[in-house]
């Protein structure tokens, strides 16, 4: 089991640590809710740990199938919405593989990308959008 705790300090700011690896990082409200906005912001993470996920997912994958997924980048925008409560509105996550990927290499790894524990947790309301770009080198 893991255990993480979370510390306020002041102005809306967060210390976390991961007990069982004895590493800690610090959130920060954003300024629309009279944070400091100088790290990243509780939802910000839920957006990383999606990001990150996928990645992983697919590297699990990759490895199995000796496929070379260096220089691969993830990249999600965050929309937040008020209505009909402050949540999550949507995730759009677009993967940029820059190495060459055989057509069933992408099927796989693409699986495993929709397949990542965080997009499984998601609220159902939250609209995810995953896309992917392959950038064949020559």
């Amino acid at each position: 089991m893991i255990k993480i705790t979370a510390r306020m300090q002041n102005q809306l700011r967060c210390e976390l640590t991961h007990k069982n690896l004895n590493s800690s990082l610090t959130t920060d409200a954003p300024k629309t809710l009279q944070g400091l906005e100088e790290n990243f912001s509780p939802t910000d993470l839920v957006a990383s740990a999606l990001a990150t996920c996928v990645l992983v997912s697919m590297g699990v994958v990759a490895r199995r199938h000796d496929i070379n997924l260096e220089g691969t980048v993830a990249e999600v925008q965050k929309k937040m919405t008020d209505t009909p409560k402050r949540r999550i509105e949507s995730l759009d996550l677009v993967v940029k593989i820059k190495t060459n990927v055989l057509s069933k290499q992408k099927k796989l790894l693409e699986a495993a990308a929709h397949s990542c524990p965080v997009a499984s947790s998601l609220h159902p309301d939250t609209k995810l959008s995953l896309r992917f770009e392959y950038e064949e080198q020559s």
